[in-house]
């Protein structure tokens, strides 16, 4: 059976450790920081085998150098010649073998370009997409376009409605602010809302949400709906789907 369970990180980010009940090995997924990995490791017991890397910004990898030092994992990642320590590139169907579990590895460029999200199916699916979907969300474009970041959002909503969707930052309620904002109408987002608000009242994360959720919630997942596109129009073009996400994602910059 495997766990998943955050670590936080710099206030807002979440390092996911992947474990499985009959061995101490566990995997983690974008360490920006290492003190917090290396403080559960070892009060846990655990041994640190596997980690993985979704994009090149030094909040997912800064704790590289001190993890490997210190554990000598395997080190799976976009074939990124700039991230120091990777020992296994992947890209886009691609597919891993990590604690027992097959993952499929997803290009998902926008946020950046050599971004890269990892699914494994199961019960229940997992996806660990980094910096391109968050809940209510979607990363800035630094590097990407929107019309690349549209569809690397509309490939991973194509999976299963209960994939569980790992994010690396706690940007919900923020991300929500905005989904009220861009799909007034849309009673999901106020429940969405009033949860993810009890969540962290009780400093809990409101990750990991679920596909099906997003595909409520989720004003950059919804380009299509007709009252998203009737709140966009007022700040941009929303002739297409693709120019719908553009809108929305300028107007979300400066939110």
């Amino acid at each position: 059976m495997m766990s998943v369970t955050p670590i936080p990180a710099f206030g807002d980010n979440y390092i996911w450790l992947l474990r499985q009940d009959s061995t101490p090995d566990v995997c983690v997924v974008d360490p920006g920081d290492a003190a917090p990995v290396i403080d559960m490791l070892e009060r846990e017991g655990l041994t640190l085998s596997t980690v993985l890397i979704t994009h090149h910004h030094h909040d997912h990898t800064g704790g590289l150098p001190e993890l490997i030092e210190r554990y000598s994992p395997r080190v799976i990642g976009p074939n990124n010649p700039s991230i120091a320590g990777i020992d296994e590139t992947v890209g886009d169907g691609d597919e891993v073998r990590v604690m027992g579990r097959l993952f499929e590895v997803h290009a998902v460029p926008g946020h950046t370009l050599d971004h890269i999200a990892y699914f494994t199916a199961g019960i229940p699916p997992l996806l660990f997409c980094g910096d391109t979907l968050f809940s209510a969300g979607c990363g800035r474009l630094f590097e990407g376009t929107p019309d690349q970041m549209h569809a690397s959002l509309a490939r991973l909503a194509t999976l299963p409605d209960d994939t569980l969707v790992f994010a690396a930052h706690e940007y919900t309620l923020a991300n929500l602010t905005f989904a009220r904002a861009a799909d007034p109408e849309n009673p999901d987002v106020e429940k969405a809302m009033e949860e993810c608000r009890r969540a962290r009242e009780l400093d809990r994360p409101t990750l990991p949400s679920t596909l099906g959720r997003e595909r409520r919630i989720n004003p950059f997942l919804r380009c299509d709906a007709d009252s998203v596109r009737r709140t966009a129009s007022v700040h941009g073009d929303t002739d297409t789907s693709e120019a719908t996400f553009a809108t929305l994602r300028a107007w979300k910059d400066n939110f």
